[in-house]
């Protein structure tokens, strides 16, 4: 089945690094539209057992609707944050797994379909919300925190440059009326920022948009409570591979994978991460900024 929300990324290395058999057992850990699972689900045929997880509710619906779930003879499909890999396993009946996958990137729902405010491109209600029945939203962060927090967030969860200059320009904006739709928000980004910077290979608002996306769904920390979760409901032999497509992400997965290899629980297959190749990125853009790191459970 072909992916019903975006192409995957990195397919044939993490097959390859997993290396799917029959009656394997494996979890998906961010599940989005399905493209590594389908895959994985063919090579672990009726005998296997898949896991599928995946925090946004409109996309677990989506794939409970398909013909997806019929690929293996046991495939399950949870709504919750990978954070909560382990007791989700655990309650679903899944422990020594033989492969886990973790996709740190959003889907092309939400940019295209969600209508919550994920892309710059869009002028819709600024919510950024992967669950939106829990959490903070990106309007009350643009909105409520104070100046010198949202900078701090711009620059470190986005490397944006000019952060405090768009932090400024948020907190002059609000005080006139509230922030509402991502076309607000561009339109200030914009103001706050060079013509240079405006004109660059980038959309001059991508990091500011990325930052709010990261720390209204938490991403790093959940990133760093998933793995190391997952780590722990391996079998011996069983491999972790892990996609980030940030270089803050990718860090945790760094230092994750070197901490678990001197505490021996772990080797590193990938000593540096593995990106895709010229071919990948042409025909399919959101790949260009993908590292995929793999370690295995040798205890």
């Amino acid at each position: 089945m072909e992916s019903i929300l975006h192409k995957p990324v990195l397919l044939n290395e993490v097959l390859k690094y997993l290396n799917p058999q029959p009656g394997g057992v494996f979890i998906d850990a961010a599940i989005n539209g399905g493209g590594h699972a389908s895959a994985i689900a063919e090579r672990i045929g009726k005998e296997g057992r898949l896991l599928g997880i995946d925090r946004d509710s409109e996309i677990i619906e989506k794939l409970e609707v398909s013909s997806f779930k019929f690929q293996a003879s046991s495939f399950k499909l949870v709504c919750d944050t990978f954070a909560h890999i382990k007791e989700i396993a655990e309650a679903s009946g899944f422990a020594d797994v033989d492969g886990i996958l973790f996709d740190l990137g959003f889907s092309s729902f939400h940019i295209e379909s969600s209508g919550r405010g994920f892309s710059f491109l869009r002028d819709e209600p600024l919510d950024m919300r992967y669950n939106t029945e829990s959490g903070i939203s990106a309007r009350d962060i643009i909105n409520r925190w104070p100046e010198e927090k949202l900078r701090n967030i711009l620059f470190t969860l986005g490397e944006e440059r000019y952060a405090r200059r768009i932090a400024r320009r948020i907190a002059e904006q609000r005080e006139r009326h509230p922030i509402e739709t991502t076309a607000e928000l561009v339109e200030i980004i914009r103001n706050a920022v060079p013509g240079l910077y405006q004109r660059g290979r980038i959309h001059f608002a991508t990091r500011t948009f990325q930052a709010l996306r990261m720390r209204v769904n938490d991403e790093l920390e959940h990133v760093a409570k998933g793995i190391a979760g997952a780590i722990s409901l391996l079998a011996t032999g069983g491999r972790i591979a892990v996609i980030s497509f940030h270089s803050g992400e990718d860090r945790v997965v760094k230092e994750l994978f070197r901490q678990e290899e001197r505490n021996g629980a772990v080797r590193r297959i990938t000593k540096k991460p593995l990106c895709a190749g010229a071919g990948e990125c042409k025909e399919n853009p959101r790949a260009r900024s993908a590292k995929l790191r793999v370690a295995e459970r040798i205890t």
